[in-house]
């Protein structure tokens, strides 16, 4: 069954997101669709702005990484059991709500594991840095995967339920998104792409240039040359995300 909106929920990390929370979660809400925002520590106001325009809030304590934010709402979706896709979109306003038809249309189209957004036909407005660390990161990843996925950093996809059931997911931080599309076709999952519009405005970058390059030159190394080697865990420990510790506030 394709992807809809009784059977579909979105799903937002967040960390000191309260400027723009709010217009997000209320963007998706006004549709009928239920969201579930991971406030990943924040101190400001993120959380109240989320719970104040519909959304259900999961708190950590102190700041995680996206990488454990998206883990636990995962689990937090698997065990509800309420829902067959998860959408997933960042908190900051660079995600348009209005393209969540487009990833869902995509399901309706052709059996699929993931669709994931592309927002590279449409650079114009892309800071030229993100604009070459997109592209090199999508060659290489695409490279371990043997599929050509033209931006495989966009946090914005959409993910067959039963699909997450078959992950191991292990990354803490940014590196989610890589290990996820790898994981994905070591297994065998379908995965394909459609064009998105980002918008690009003041919203500060959580990203650390380097750092996260350091992590994802980290992963490369480990998947790189054990991709057969991932497949076979993969099918011996049947996926099973890997819970995240239960840092949540009551």
């Amino acid at each position: 069954m394709g992807s809809g909106r009784d059977n579909t929920i979105v799903l937002i990390p967040a960390y000191n997101e309260s400027r723009t929370i709010g217009d997000v979660v209320l963007g998706i809400t006004k549709t009928g669709m239920r969201v579930l925002v991971i406030d990943d520590g924040s101190t400001d106001n993120t959380e109240q702005a989320a719970l104040d325009n519909g959304a259900m809030v999961i708190g950590h304590s102190r700041n995680l990484g996206k990488g454990f934010s998206v883990r636990d709402g995962i689990r937090h979706v698997l065990e509800k059991n309420d829902f067959e896709w998860i959408i997933m979109m960042d908190g900051d306003g660079q995600h348009h709500p209005e393209d969540i038809p487009v990833l869902m249309d995509a399901t309706q189209a052709e059996e699929t594991d993931i669709v994931i957004g592309n927002r590279m036909l449409r650079t114009e407005t892309m800071p030229f840095l993100r604009y070459w660390t997109n592209r090199f990161m999508s060659r290489v990843i695409s490279g371990i995967c043997a599929l050509h996925i033209p931006d495989t950093q966009c946090g914005y996809r959409l993910i067959r339920v039963s699909a997450l059931k078959r992950m191991k997911l292990t990354s803490k931080k940014f590196d989610i998104e890589s290990e996820m599309l790898i994981r994905a076709a070591a297994s065998s999952m379908k995965i394909i792409s459609v064009p998105i519009q980002t918008i690009y405005g003041g919203e500060t970058s959580m990203i650390k240039p380097m750092r996260d390059t350091i992590r994802f030159c980290a992963l490369i190394l480990k998947y790189c040359f054990n991709l057969d080697g991932l497949r076979r865990s993969e099918k011996a420990d049947g996926g099973r995300t890997s819970d995240p510790p239960r840092d949540q506030r009551s």
